[in-house]
């Protein structure tokens, strides 16, 4: 049997903005990708226009160069690396369709989310439901907004897997003129980062809706950053730097860009939306209404001091108000 030397053929699994932008990526340095995407009239809409007819509208791309598939199954038997890029509330719908043996494959999660009701990181579920290698498991984290990447801003990636080698060998599939990318074997830190983030965005969006303003929103984020270095140090014990990019990087940008959907879902939450109202106007999924539900319930085995967290999820889960959660863990943050 011959073996194909990885990272070999890449498919993206997924047609959102993030899986946009990392094909877009890809296919500066591959000559061709696979691509599943879901709905055969978005694929169609995409081959006629030559670009993703509902997100990052702007980035033109060689159709040529992709083979396009609706159907999971065909895609995971011609792919060597699968690049998993769909929202986590939605992930177990599309990877449990798959029915092909898929143990020898590379995957690439670049889902920033834990796996619904198992509360498992997407890596580790596809090593227990699939049988795939731990070394060939790798996690893509930022700081790295979709959007700019389709403007051709500098961009920063971790690619992160217990072999340094074939983290390194991926980045290379990445890098770019825009875009560089750093190596980590802190696979279970990048995943659980790249969840805690987006819920101290929700936290910062509801700070900027409220108008407490920039001084209350410092102290959040350095209050954050602490928080996660204690959930990481509980869950997954072993030397990290805290302000490395992959971690502060990441939790500044998504708490203060105006890309940041989990940003803009806690600003309409402090401008006086209902949590429901909130999630009916955001047109994208904003991942840390979840992530706060799956934290919280991991931390009910760990025991780790997270008011931030906890506030978080009071606001989403129990109808507290944001004025209420802020101002009693105002009293807890320095």
């Amino acid at each position: 049997m011959e073996h194909t030397l990885f990272p070999g053929h890449i498919a993206v699994m997924g047609g959102g903005s993030w899986a946009t932008a990392l094909a877009k990526l890809l296919l500066q340095n591959c000559d061709t990708i696979t691509w599943y995407m879901r709905r055969d009239d978005r694929i169609e809409d995409f081959k006629r226009l030559h670009h993703n007819p509902a997100y990052l509208t702007d980035v033109n791309f060689d159709i040529e160069r992709i083979n396009f598939s609706s159907d999971i199954n065909d895609v995971c038997t011609v792919a060597d690396t699968l690049l998993l890029v769909m929202p986590s509330p939605y992930f177990k719908d599309h990877i449990d369709k798959i029915n092909v043996d898929i143990s020898g494959k590379a995957i690439v999660s670049a889902v920033k989310g834990i796996v619904p009701d198992s509360n498992q990181l997407i890596t580790d579920y596809m090593i227990e439901r699939f049988g795939v290698s731990r070394e060939k498991t790798l996690v893509i984290s930022g700081p790295c907004h979709a959007e700019e990447v389709a403007l051709d801003r500098p961009a920063y990636l971790t690619i992160g897997c217990d072999d340094l080698s074939h983290a390194e060998q991926f980045a290379t599939t990445l890098n770019g003129k825009h875009n560089h990318t750093i190596t980590s074997s802190d696979v279970d830190g990048i995943e659980y980062a790249a969840v805690l983030k987006n819920v101290y965005a929700i936290a910062a969006g509801i700070i900027h809706g409220m108008k407490i303003g920039d001084n209350m929103t410092a102290i959040l984020i350095s209050n954050a950053i602490r928080e996660m270095e204690r959930f990481l140090d509980a869950v997954s014990p072993r030397p990290r730097q805290i302000c490395d990019s992959v971690y502060l990087g990441d939790l500044l940008v998504t708490a203060y860009s105006r890309f940041s959907r989990n940003h803009n879902f806690g600003s309409m939450i402090g401008r006086g939306y209902s949590v429901k109202a909130a999630r009916m106007e955001m047109e994208q999924t904003a991942e840390g209404y979840y992530g706060a539900k799956c934290i919280t319930d991991i931390n009910a085995r760990y025991d780790v001091d997270m008011p931030i967290l906890n506030a978080v999820y009071s606001i989403l889960y129990k109808g507290v108000s944001a004025a209420r959660a802020f101002a009693a863990i105002g009293r807890l943050m320095d």
